[in-house]
């Protein structure tokens, strides 16, 4: 018979118990990680004393963030009709 090691990743098809599922989860960490939707995301918490670097990154992507202007939509000939790169707060983040 093989033993399985303590730290491997059980089969996928395998149905695990809620004990197994508890055990595991109590073996490798030790902190709950809180997530949002999807499991890779997590929850990053902005700092209130902001390094000056990344105020201005966070400062930049403010004044990005906003729709074109309409004279640009008469000089392009409506070619150019909204901000490609528009970011929601919520949907997309910065990374900083």
């Amino acid at each position: 018979m093989t033993s399985r090691k303590r730290n491997a990743k059980p089969c996928p098809h395998k149905k695990t118990t809620t004990t197994e599922r508890l055990d595991r989860r109590s073996t490798t960490s030790s902190s709950p990680v809180h997530t949002l939707s999807s499991p890779s995301r997590q929850v990053f918490k902005m700092p209130s004393h902001k390094s000056f670097r990344t105020k201005q990154k966070l400062a930049k992507a403010q004044r990005q963030n906003r729709p074109i202007p309409q004279w640009i939509r008469l000089r392009t000939g409506n070619t150019i009709r909204y901000n490609a790169k528009r970011r929601h707060w919520r949907k997309s983040r910065l990374g900083v």
